[in-house]
């Protein structure tokens, strides 16, 4: 009789445990698609666009995932996490000068490489997952980036946390006309920004070359042709 049920109940959980394997499996297509399409398009791309390259239906999605929220924060968390690495290993740069470049060209360069980047660390997400930790500790790893050259004279006084956030903001928006014809030309506004963010006196750094007007020509044209 022991036998008989010991039998049906290891029948009955094999299904079970196919079930769990199929749901991780789609869980972890999911993510990695959302991975490829957030980068490609940025965050608020179509859900739709993400189930079809997991190749799941979009019931699927909605099912491991109910909001938008908890998708970005399953798909950047390792990111987030990788870029926190980064920012406190900023925060204790031999010169605080250095240490803040270095950070602010990383975070630019991330976004070169992630449309999604610059809303995943800024949108608000569910505070219950390891990528608000993350987040956190990117915060404060950064604002003591900020404090230290301010303090050693290197970054002028009024510079914000939040200045961080429009700049990203603007190399995105050159990014997304430039991307095919000119991918560099979001340099050469960093270069630009970071002369603006040093403190009155600082001898300025050479730019890098300017796009040329074939490039913002061509540039112009693709965005034009995006848009019909």
């Amino acid at each position: 009789m022991s036998s008989q049920h010991q039998t049906s109940g290891e029948a009955g959980a094999a299904p079970s445990r196919a079930l769990r394997a199929d749901a991780e499996r789609n869980r972890a297509r999911l993510v990695e698609a959302a991975r490829s399409v957030f980068a490609e398009n940025g965050i608020d791309s179509p859900l739709e666009n993400i189930a079809e390259r997991a190749g799941v239906g979009i019931a699927t999605l909605y099912r491991r995932f109910p909001t938008r929220e908890e998708l970005v924060a399953a798909t950047y968390e390792a990111k987030l996490a990788e870029i926190a690495d980064a920012t406190e290993a900023a925060s204790r740069a031999p010169d605080a000068w250095t240490g803040f470049r270095d950070c602010v060209e990383y975070f630019c360069a991330v976004q070169a490489e992630n449309q999604g980047f610059t809303s995943a660390v800024i949108m608000a997400l569910p505070v219950a997952t390891e990528v608000s930790a993350h987040r956190e500790r990117l915060r404060e790893s950064l604002g003591t980036v900020i404090r230290r050259a301010q303090e050693d004279g290197s970054l002028r006084d009024d510079f914000v946390l939040e200045d961080i956030a429009l700049l990203l903001m603007a190399t995105g928006a050159i990014l997304r006309v430039t991307r095919e014809a000119a991918p560099h030309a979001w340099r050469r506004l960093l270069a630009y920004q970071l002369e603006a963010f040093r403190a009155p006196g600082d001898p300025a750094a050479p730019l890098p070359t300017a796009p040329t007007a074939m490039q913002l020509r061509r540039a112009s044209e693709a965005q034009l042709h995006r848009g019909r």
